[in-house]
């Protein structure tokens, strides 16, 4: 199965380029798969250099999630890190994403000077 990268999925979101676009969503027509990096980059992209609100950014997250045509990478992780980033959007999506990942592979407490991220069941503030 091809994959697709954070400016495909990007295309995908924001429809700021219209050929892009179309090039992208032809590409992923029958599947693509998503790795966990180009989810956290697209979240990253969408908030720096699109300026989306936490909420915008996690409807985002949550279309590629549910969209027919994808298959992300440990999608049990990227939900997880979903409901925690609504529930806590000023942690931002990447950090809500290493904290669940990490707890995935059973390796708590994830360590941070991260105040807020500190406070997250399963960090541990350093």
């Amino acid at each position: 199965m091809q994959s697709a990268d954070t400016n495909v999925l990007v295309r995908m979101i924001t429809g700021d380029e219209a050929e892009q676009t179309e090039v992208a969503d032809r590409f992923i027509e029958g599947g693509a798969w998503v790795s966990i990096l180009a989810v956290a980059e697209t979240a990253w992209v969408l908030r720096t250099w699109y300026k989306r609100s936490a909420a915008d950014v996690a409807s985002a997250v949550e279309m590629l999630l549910d969209h027919k045509d994808l298959i992300l990478q440990d999608s049990d992780v990227v939900a997880a890190a979903l409901k925690l980033f609504r529930s806590r959007p000023s942690l931002g999506f990447s950090d809500c994403l290493m904290l669940h990942l990490a707890r995935k592979a059973g390796h708590l407490p994830l360590g941070t000077f991260d105040c807020a991220l500190g406070r997250v069941e399963g960090a541990q503030k350093l």
